[in-house]
């Protein structure tokens, strides 16, 4: 039996609650259960929610409430395969880094949790206010130093 050219220890998924977020989440699953590894759902959170708690208008800790339904959803996909899965948020917009973005935040944080490879979600532009990650999946795929998975 030859070794699989892919050695991944953690699975990158970036979400942003959308249905296209959870079938991201089914597919880094997979992948992470190929491969016997974890998966990170980072959820990205856009420019109005960013701006919101930025100026006081929304508390960052009613932001993590909102988020946690989904990241339940992701739990249990994640518990029907047994592949561990972390979570954490991230600003996809920032009024004080203009070089923040959602793809800048998403290859970040895959810097910053040393992941092995990233599965994002390709979203149809749809123009809805809660879909962060319509434009990212292009970015990720042209800098990203790590295998990338666009579904």
């Amino acid at each position: 039996m030859s070794e699989s050219p892919v050695d991944a220890n953690t699975v990158l998924v970036p979400v942003d609650g959308s249905d296209e977020s959870v079938t991201a989440i089914e597919y880094g699953v997979a992948v992470a259960d190929k491969y016997g590894a974890d998966v990170h759902a980072l959820y990205v959170l856009g420019e109005e929610v960013t701006r919101a708690i930025e100026t006081g208008a929304v508390e960052e800790d009613d932001v993590v409430v909102d988020t946690e339904s989904f990241i339940d959803t992701a739990r249990g996909i994640a518990e029907d395969y047994d592949v561990a899965l972390s979570n954490s948020i991230a600003y996809g917009f920032s009024t004080r880094r203009k070089t923040q973005h959602p793809g800048s935040a998403v290859l970040d944080s895959a810097d910053e949790l040393d992941a092995d490879f990233i599965v994002i979600p390709r979203e149809p532009l749809t123009g809805e206010p809660g879909e962060v990650l319509e434009k990212t999946a292009e970015y990720v795929l042209l800098y990203a130093s790590q295998p990338v998975l666009s579904v």
